[in-house]
């Protein structure tokens, strides 16, 4: 009897360690399913282009609304920025455009000067005006809205720019320009620009014209 009950718990013993083995077997052939798409995503995955801007070609401007009757224009002829984009990946584009707030230009030498003195850009303190993008809703062929920050006067405030594309972004192929246009409105108050309420009007119509090379 003694030996009977031997056998039996080795018997036990060993079927339990099979059936440890089949259930670990099983676990991993059922983790397959899961992995293999997440893999092959990965492997299918375009690539990814990175354009400079070209300054040249570009154009920053500023418009705001000017006794109430007509508006004043400032310019930045002098920027850098980049763009990192995947056809494949739209959502994921990185836009980074720097504007030289020292060199801008606003017709006469009189309202330059305003712009660049301290109740507005205060461009001694804080010459680089910067705008960024990090996240784009693909909203037609040609357009989207890509979500950032805007950078002026040392004070960020987030910021949805409306870009329109001259060709569908999903062509490009890291060979041919990229040109864009977009656009967005601030509220200068919130940069601390709160000179002149009553003569010039708090909100800022922004447009970035940009043609972009690949490099």
């Amino acid at each position: 009897m003694l030996e009977i009950s031997i056998h039996a718990q080795k018997a036990s013993a060993i079927d339990s360690a099979a059936v440890e083995r089949h259930v670990a077997v099983h676990m991993q052939v059922a983790r397959i399913p899961f992995t293999l798409p997440l893999l092959l995503a990965v492997a299918a995955a375009g690539p990814t282009y990175r354009y400079q801007l070209d300054s040249g070609a570009s154009e920053v401007s500023a418009k705001v609304s000017y006794l109430g009757l007509g508006s004043k224009t400032a310019r930045f002829p002098v920027m850098r920025g980049s763009i990192k984009m995947a056809p494949d990946r739209l959502e994921g584009v990185v836009l980074d455009v720097e504007l030289d707030a020292r060199a801008m230009t606003a017709g006469s030498k009189r309202d330059t000067d305003y712009l660049k003195g301290k109740d507005f850009f205060d461009v001694a303190n804080h010459p680089v005006v910067r705008f960024t993008g990090n996240r784009m809703v693909v909203t037609g062929e040609r357009r989207a809205r890509l979500e950032g920050l805007v950078t002026a006067r040392g004070v960020t405030r987030p910021a949805v720019l409306a870009v329109t594309f001259r060709d569908p972004p999903t062509r490009a192929n890291g060979r041919d320009p990229v040109y864009l246009t977009a656009t967005t409105t601030i509220n200068r108050r919130e940069f601390g620009m709160t000179a002149y309420s009553m003569v010039i009007g708090k909100n800022v119509a922004i447009t970035i014209k940009a043609r972009l090379v690949p490099g």
